[in-house]
Order: C-alpha cells, then sequence, then structure tokens
C-alpha cells in the first residue's frame, strides 16, 4: 500500500478540519440543551418531593403541579433577578463570570434558607380582596395561574436581554387572575398604583444615590494630586459606609424570621457596624496601599475586595427577601389545600423554601451569565469604584425607601443604579470638554466635539429595559388571566 501523497494529505486535513468544525457546532448547539435538560429535571424531582411529602392525600395532584411550577419559577429569578447583584462585579473585573455563580449560588441559597421570611402574605402586597374570592378551589387556580405567568414572563425578559421585576411579575399575575376570577372590584387599586409609582421611584432613586457616590469618588480621590493619600483617607470611610448600610439593610430586609427590626433600630445597628468596619478596613487599606503607583489603575486594587464583599451581602439579602416570589403563591396553594380555607398570611413549609433556594441557585447557575453580562458590561462600561457605587446605592435605597413608606424593586434600584452612574459619566465628560475646549484651536474643537457626541449609554439597551419595566405587571396580568381560565375551562 502506497504512502499518500501531497494531495491526498491536504483532502485528509480538510476532511478533519471539517469534523472538528461539526462536533465544536454540535457541542456550541448541545451547551442550552443542557441547561434545560437540568432545569427540567430539577422541575420533576420538586413535583416528586410534593410527591413524596403528601402521598395518596386529597389534592395531592395538585400539590405536585404547584411545587413543579414554583420550581419553574425560582428558575427564573435566579436566570434574570441575580444578575441584577453580580453583574456590576463582573463588568468591574472584580469577579469573573465563574466567581460571581459560586458566590451568588451560595449567598443566594444561604440568604433563603437561613434568613427567608417563614411568612408571606399570599395576596402579594394586598392587591386582592380575598373575600372577593369565596371558593378555595378557586383561590388555587388563581394562585397557579398567577405562579406559572409570572414565571413565563420572566422566562420571555430574560431570553430577550431584559432584567425585570420579579416581584412586579408575580403582583401582576395575582392581579390578572384575581380579575379572571372575581372582576375590577376585588383589586386594591391603592396598592397597584404605589406599585406603579415604584416604576418611577426605584430606578431614579438608585440611579441619584450611585451618582452622587461617584461624583464623590472623583473630587475626593480621582481627581487629587495624591490619589493613594486620599484613597487611604476616603476608602475606609466608602466601606464603613457600606457595611453600615448593609447591615441595617439585612436588619430590616433579610432578619424578619428571626427578629422583628423597626427603622431607627436598624439604623443604629448599621451605624455601630459601620463604625467597627471602619477601625478594621483603615489599617488594612493603609497596607494594601503601600508602593502603588499614584494613578487610576491602583485605585481599582483598593476598591476590588469592597465590591466583591458588597456583590455577596446583596445576594444574601436577595435570597432572603425575594425568594418569596417563587414559594408564596406555592405556600398558599399547600396551605389551601391542606386546611380548605385560605389566609392573608400563612407559614412557609421547610421543603417549599428548600425548592426555592435551589431553583434560584440553578436558574443563576444554567442561566445567569446573560444578564450578569447584560446588566456588568451592556449597558455602560464599569470599573470596580463605579461597580461600588451601584451596590452601594442599593443597600442605601431601599433603607430610604422603607423609612419613607415606598414600595420598590430591587432590580430597579440596581439597574437604576448602572443608569445613573452612566449617565453622570456622560453629563460630567461633556462638562468637562466644554471647559477645556474653549482654549483649544478651531481645528482641535471640532475633534473634540465628535468625541463629545458619543454615548456613554448604550441607548438601545437603556429603552428595551425601560420598555419591559412598564409592560411587566400588565403583561404578565394578561397572561395570568387567560391561564385562569383556561384552567377554570378544563378543570370544570
Amino acid at each position: 500500500m502506497s504512502a499518500p501523497n501531497g494531495n491526498q494529505w491536504k483532502t485528509l486535513d480538510k476532511d478533519l478540519n471539517r469534523i472538528s468544525q461539526f462536533e465544536y457546532a454540535q457541542t456550541y448547539v448541545a451547551r442550552p440543551m443542557v441547561g434545560l435538560g437540568v432545569a427540567l429535571a430539577f422541575i420533576i424531582i420538586a413535583g416528586l418531593i410534593a410527591g413524596l411529602i403528601f402521598g395518596s392525600q386529597p389534592g395531592s395532584m395538585i400539590i405536585i403541579a404547584a411545587a413543579a411550577l414554583g420550581a419553574y419559577m425560582a428558575i427564573n429569578i435566579g436566570a434574570n433577578d441575580v444578575a441584577n447583584n453580580m453583574g456590576p462585579a463582573v463588568g468591574a473585573k472584580a469577579l469573573t463570570m465563574g466567581g460571581a455563580i459560586v458566590i451568588a449560588a451560595l449567598c443566594e441559597s444561604a440568604g433563603a434558607l437561613l434568613a427567608g421570611g417563614d411568612v408571606v402574605s399570599t395576596i402579594s402586597k394586598g392587591i386582592i380582596d380575598p373575600a372577593s374570592i369565596a371558593d378555595t378551589q378557586i383561590f388555587i387556580w388563581a394562585m397557579m395561574a398567577a405562579l406559572l405567568s409570572s414565571a413565563l414572563w420572566v422566562n420571555l425578559a430574560t431570553w430577550i436581554g431584559a432584567p425585570v421585576s420579579t416581584t412586579h411579575s408575580v403582583v401582576g399575575g395575582v392581579m390578572g387572575a384575581g380579575i379572571a376570577a372575581a372582576g375590577f372590584g376585588a383589586v386594591n387599586w391603592v396598592s397597584m398604583s404605589q406599585i406603579a409609582a415604584s416604576w418611577v421611584i426605584s430606578p431614579v432613586l438608585g440611579g441619584v444615590v450611585a451618582a452622587a457616590f461617584l461624583a464623590l469618588i472623583k473630587a475626593k480621590i480621582i481627581y487629587q494630586d495624591d490619589k493613594i493619600a486620599a484613597a487611604r483617607t476616603w476608602v475606609p470611610i466608602l466601606v464603613g459606609i457600606m457595611m453600615g448600610a448593609f447591615a441595617a439593610y439585612l436588619a430590616i430586609k433579610g432578619l424578619s424570621r428571626i427578629v422583628s427590626i423597626d427603622i431607627p433600630t436598624a439604623l443604629l445597628i448599621g451605624v455601630g457596624v459601620g463604625a467597627v468596619s471602619y477601625i478594621v478596613s483603615a489599617p488594612l487599606i493603609r497596607r494594601q496601599s503601600e508602593g502603588l503607583e499614584n494613578r487610576n489603575k491602583s485605585l481599582k486594587v483598593l476598591f476590588g475586595l469592597p465590591l466583591v464583599i458588597s456583590a455577596a451581602l446583596l445576594s444574601f439579602a436577595h435570597g432572603a427577601n425575594d425568594v418569596a416570589n417563587a414559594v408564596g403563591p406555592l405556600a398558599a396553594i399547600v396551605h389551601a389545600n391542606e386546611f380548605g380555607e385560605f389566609a392573608g398570611k400563612v407559614n412557609i413549609p421547610q421543603w417549599v423554601m428548600i425548592i426555592g433556594a435551589f431553583g434560584i441557585s440553578f436558574g443563576l447557575l444554567l442561566f445567569g451569565p446573560k444578564l450578569i453580562k447584560m446588566v456588568g458590561s451592556q449597558i455602560t462600561k464599569l470599573n470596580p469604584m463605579r461597580a461600588f457605587c451601584v451596590a452601594l446605592s442599593a443597600a442605601i435605597t431601599v433603607i430610604i425607601a422603607s423609612w419613607l413608606g415606598l414600595p420598590v424593586s430591587s432590580t430597579h434600584i440596581a439597574v437604576g443604579g448602572v443608569f445613573g452612574v452612566g449617565f453622570f459619566r456622560e453629563w460630567h465628560m461633556e462638562r468637562r470638554k466644554r471647559a477645556s475646549n474653549a482654549k483649544r484651536p478651531i481645528e482641535q474643537r471640532i475633534a473634540v466635539e465628535e468625541r463629545r457626541r458619543r454615548k456613554l449609554v448604550r441607548r438601545s439597551h437603556f429603552m428595551t429595559i425601560i420598555a419591559a419595566w412598564v409592560i411587566t405587571v400588565p403583561a404578565a396580568a394578561l397572561l395570568s388571566g387567560l391561564v385562569f381560565l383556561l384552567l377554570s375551562s378544563l378543570f370544570h
């Protein structure tokens, strides 16, 4: 047998190249299928767990179906909502995507299981009057419709790359099912108007707070002649503010399961933790800053660790606070099926909380990177200082809103913070360019004017996200109403 000649070798190389490209294409196509397969397996396992617990009890099939829907909703919360906490840290390159996912999964689960509220409102935020739905069976179908429709809406938003409020999705789902079940009179329109107001309040407040802290960092550190000396003074102060804000935030939002804390007490806790954090961080920052060059790149090193800590704390608080969006309707269905009645508030069984906690983690692991990239790098460019301002604004804005009694969305606050930082940079850059432009020759002014027109916030993403926020409640409500009518027609 003769050895292959040159042409045959070339043909063989081409064939092998085609095979390797085909295998790569197969892997690329199969990767999303693996995520879908794991998610489906988790949903089935959640249903099986409910089946094992309730066995052949009356209505067990309803509980199994509700558990599967709760798992589906939890996966979607992990895929969409958690990106707001980790996106800025990843975009600022303080964390890798893998590191962010691991930290967020651990902190979300810990927050849900350790500090997640064991009592939740079944009629989310008092939107529907329980007296308007007299039949327990109708109530169960309404909660099932709310759970499925809100999960479908969040899933769609994740697919198009829009970070939306899962709280607002559940609110819309409950409202739509309530209207379909008992008419428009069943809706508490005062509560709905407050929630609608939060669409504006949350992102504007988050953006203003984030921009204010960025302005402070620029004035007190970045534009100082000796940046490192300025950082030694101000970074410990900012760390103290951050830790104090998060201590107060967690006391208000995350520790309700352990003890009830009012706003003044939470603020006192925050002041105490902030003071201790300042005392501890000041020598650490001084030691870390030794030998650093007097330039902005060095400052990123000093803000890196505080940013990672803030992202972890945000995830813990989110797990404690928002797990109820996944398991609240499920807990209501379990209670109504078990006792033949529905209550304004119900206890969440431990197995239900576990489904919520693990579902959020699975959603983050399997589908989170898309929204993390969107929030972290595709809206505006972030560095550790800017991302730190976003994380800090999330904690402080929740405290301000709780103090004023305003309903706010953690998603809207975090993304609003990213927008606030981006738009502040645009305004600040244009102001500095105008000031220096007057001193330049005419041909240089034209070049500067061209550069000035470049936008630092991507307008297409801005408009997509705002549109998604505006239609979240009505879209989830419409979906929920249709699902409720479908369930009612099938099972009556």
